[in-house]
């Protein structure tokens, strides 16, 4: 596996006044954009609460160049990528990630959105009925109010407790004030001189530069508007204060006059306030029985001030007595450390570790932050202020100690390749001997499937690792076992692996993608820690915040898309007749032969033979689950009948087709609510499409209805692409699906879901050939054949469904 090179980064400020930074990282299979407005809801005239995040909406609205069916959204959705925007306290964010044939499409609509938005009085008032809708749903929501709650300690004057999110009566479009405000807030803040672009990609600097100069020559030329500091963050001299609820406990810490570098040393701070290693505050609290979970992350900063919380979660209402005092003493020994010098080593080895595994958007918004890879000498500084306003003692006890390192950072000195004989080079690598041979027969017949769908020589790899149970696994054995992995979970993840153990059913998959490397040890380590004798399943109930009624159903989906199975928290009894299997893909020999000794552990039976999900043809299937929450939501998701790759094709192009028009009529044409999608689903190797609405007022019965409706449309809506479009679109399809375009981890993702299905090995090479053998015809029938619900249909709702032809499903 070859050692990556430290990525290029140039950063200048064009004349006009644009700062851009530009990162050549030429593993990345994509490109993004972020592009951060110094400006945010507190720069807002007090008169107008909300402007800032109506004008961040009204922007995405289309403009007299790219109308919203051919703006930013619509374009990158389209070539499968990924778009957003966030306005926070003194900055407005807007990011989208493509590939790289996509990404100057890109940069024209990113930029002629922000620098020429239509303003449309319609527009405007549509997109004020999405904001109120989202502020009723975030009134509603209990973790919402807990989270905005957090502010209750600060001065009544700072704008941290003001309204900033907007709503029907805050917006007065009809009044000449606002309109007014609205315009001269666009023309203050979006100019070049407070912007800044960050772009990240495969692309050599001087094309990326280029880009960044075509981006730049759209926008107002200016210079950096100076922000008003805010007042104190206290009204009094104290530097903090304590919320204590059910189950928890909020500390929070207000700083002044923080020099630059302080972002850093908070984030460094935080790193090792929120480690679970034995020795530190976690753990110690634990122990005690004082706390079952820690979590620090500062809440704001801006102009030298920060508000840092600190979030324990509580085994008793009462165990909140003393924690403080233990705090303070921790960050006594931790201020003792000097310079860290060993922190700091281990923290910029997996801050490094980080960024060779993140996406292009991942990168791009890095940069926009504009953090050392590290904690720095002037972040040493930082830290040491930061620390004497906390009030951390100087008589702390002696019961602390630094955290053990981890063990998944060490890397090991590269040994040769084992898929080459003494003498080959890459031109031999047909040449194998007889030893070689064998080998990769046993690895061909084992439940462990090495794929060479993905190339072997990059830093990148996935393992998917299944077992099928007689049970299905019981949710607090399933938290439990989730508490147990949390600590190896966490060092996997600063080693650059995602490990995730999830339950489906009567199924569990141990997942990893990231840096190949770490991976057998992280494998090893989790397979101990799975066949440990003793687990606690714990009786408490979950402090977490629950999830948003949408989200609750994405997440439930899995599961009941499998036959129900009897559930069981006999942790001994589910490995008895546990079955396993598995998909191993980008690994090089070396990591290969590492990993086969590790797979000789696994608990259970080798299984080879996959039982394929059972269909529901013709079935229309409901399912009510209690969110918890006064708003409605709805999932449709709509398998295919067959597991054909022509029909996995077609239903991936209706889904490519529905994506735009299904969020332009739901949510901006009928104003159903916020959460509005549509996409292509692949659920235990069952292709189908997803529908999905969130809605604050309309019942799931009724968002069927008008789901129902846009379906029965789709043939004219076909009818009425014309022959390049239609061919266009397709190829654009296509296009996500080549290897150049592809992240490993979405790769691995496909071929997993192909190997459930039962496709064959080179699935990533038919797929996009499929795509593109699609015509009219064949996607007419497909649409028909959707409408009929010849693969059936699945719903999750949050309420009852209707009578005939629906059934209730427990």
């Amino acid at each position: 596996m070859p050692a990556l090179n430290p990525p290029r980064l140039h950063t200048e400020t064009l004349a006009n006044g644009l700062r851009v930074t530009l990162r050549h990282a030429p593993e990345l299979k994509r490109c993004a954009a972020a592009l951060r407005v110094a400006a945010g809801s507190h720069d807002v005239p007090l008169a107008w609460p909300g402007l800032a995040h109506f004008l961040e909406h009204l922007l995405f609205l289309g403009t007299e160049r790219f109308p919203a069916g051919q703006g930013l959204m619509a374009y990158v959705q389209g070539h499968g990528g990924q778009v957003n925007a966030q306005t926070c306290e003194r900055t407005t964010d807007f990011f989208f990630e493509v590939p790289p044939q996509a990404f100057g499409g890109g940069l024209q609509r990113l930029s002629d959105m922000l620098a020429h938005p239509r303003m449309d009085p319609d527009d405007q008032r549509r997109e004020r009925e999405v904001l109120h809708a989202e502020f009723v749903a975030w009134s509603r929501d209990a973790a919402a109010r807990q989270q905005f709650s957090l502010f209750d300690g600060v001065s009544a004057a700072h704008p941290l407790r003001a309204f900033h999110a907007g709503n029907r009566y805050s917006l007065p479009l009809p009044q000449t004030g606002f309109q007014q405000a609205l315009k001269d807030f666009h023309q203050r803040f979006y100019q070049a001189g407070q912007m800044t672009l960050n772009l990240a990609g495969p692309q050599s600097i001087d094309e990326l530069k280029s880009m960044a100069q075509s981006v730049g020559a759209v926008f107002v030329a200016g210079k950096k508007v100076p922000q008003h500091p805010p007042v104190p963050l206290m009204a009094s001299s104290s530097k903090s204060y304590q919320q204590a609820g059910e189950g928890r406990l909020d500390l929070l810490f207000a700083f002044e006059a923080l020099p630059a570098s302080s972002a850093e040393a908070l984030a460094f701070l935080c790193h090792w306030l929120n480690a679970a290693k034995p020795g530190g505050l976690l753990a110690v609290l634990r122990a005690g029985g004082m706390a079952d979970s820690l979590k620090a992350a500062p809440l704001y900063r801006f102009a030298g001030q920060a508000l840092l919380h600190i979030e324990f979660t509580l085994p008793t209402p009462a165990a909140h007595t003393g924690i403080r005092e233990q705090l303070l003493d921790w960050l006594g020994f931790f201020a003792s450390g000097q310079d860290w010098s060993p922190l700091r080593e281990e923290y910029t080895a997996l801050m490094r570790r980080q960024q060779q595994v993140s996406s292009a958007l991942q990168l791009a918004r890095l940069d926009s932050e504009q953090l050392e890879s590290g904690l720095s000498d002037q972040g040493v500084v930082a830290l040491k202020q930061i620390l004497q306003q906390m009030g951390a003692v100087d008589n702390f006890s002696g019961q602390w100690q630094l955290p053990s390192a981890n063990p998944f950072l060490c890397a090991e000195p590269q040994a040769p390749s084992a898929g080459l004989i003494r003498g080959q080079t890459s031109k031999h690598r047909g040449l194998r001997t007889f030893a070689q041979d064998r080998t990769r027969s046993r690895r061909e017949h084992s439940p462990m499937h090495f794929s060479q769908a993905l190339p072997d020589n990059t830093a990148e790899g996935a393992v998917y690792l299944r077992w099928r149970l007689d049970s299905a696994p019981g949710s607090k054995l399933q938290s439990a076992l989730e508490s147990r992995l949390q600590p190896l979970r966490d060092d996997a993840r600063q080693a650059g692996v995602e490990c995730s153990l999830s339950a489906s059913g009567n199924e569990w998959l141990l997942k990893m993608t990231g840096l190949q490397e770490p991976m057998p040890v992280v494998l090893e380590h989790a397979l101990k820690e799975l066949t440990k004798a003793d687990i606690a399943v714990s009786q408490a109930a979950s402090t977490s915040a629950p999830l948003m009624p949408i989200r609750q159903l994405l997440k439930a989906l899995p599961e009941h898309c499998l036959a129900h199975t009897p559930e069981s928290d006999d942790w001994q009894q589910l490995w008895v007749n546990a079955r396993w299997d598995g998909l191993a893909t980008g690994l090089s020999a070396r990591t290969q032969a590492a990993m086969g000794l590790v797979l000789s552990r696994v608990p259970g039976s080798p299984d080879n033979q996959l039982t394929p999900l059972s269909s529901i043809c013709a079935q229309r299937l409901w399912h009510c689950i209690d969110t918890g929450s006064s708003e409605h939501a709805l999932l449709l998701f709509c398998p295919n009948a067959t597991r054909d790759i022509a029909d996995e094709a077609a239903w991936r192009l209706l889904a490519h087709l529905c994506q735009t028009p299904f969020y332009q009529r739901l949510r901006v044409e009928l104003q159903l609510g916020y959460a509005v999608f549509s996409g292509l689903r692949q659920v235990h190797g069952q292709t189908g499409l997803l529908f999905g609405v969130q809605s604050p007022s309309v019942a799931p019965v009724e968002l069927l209805g008008h789901i129902e409706q846009f379906l029965n449309a789709l043939p004219g809506m076909i009818d009425g692409i014309d022959d390049l479009a239609f061919a266009a679109q397709r190829q654009a399809l296509a296009d996500q699906f080549l290897s150049s375009a592809l992240p490993v981890a979405q790769a691995a993702e496909l071929l997993w879901q192909g190997k459930l299905a039962g496709h064959s090995s080179d699935y990533l090479t038919q797929l996009p050939e499929a795509i593109l053998k699609i015509d009219r015809p064949a996607l007419f029938h497909a649409a028909q054949r959707l409408n009929q619900a010849d693969g059936g249909w699945r719903c999750l709702a949050s309420s009852p469904g209707p009578n005939a032809p629906w059934q209730a499903v427990n």
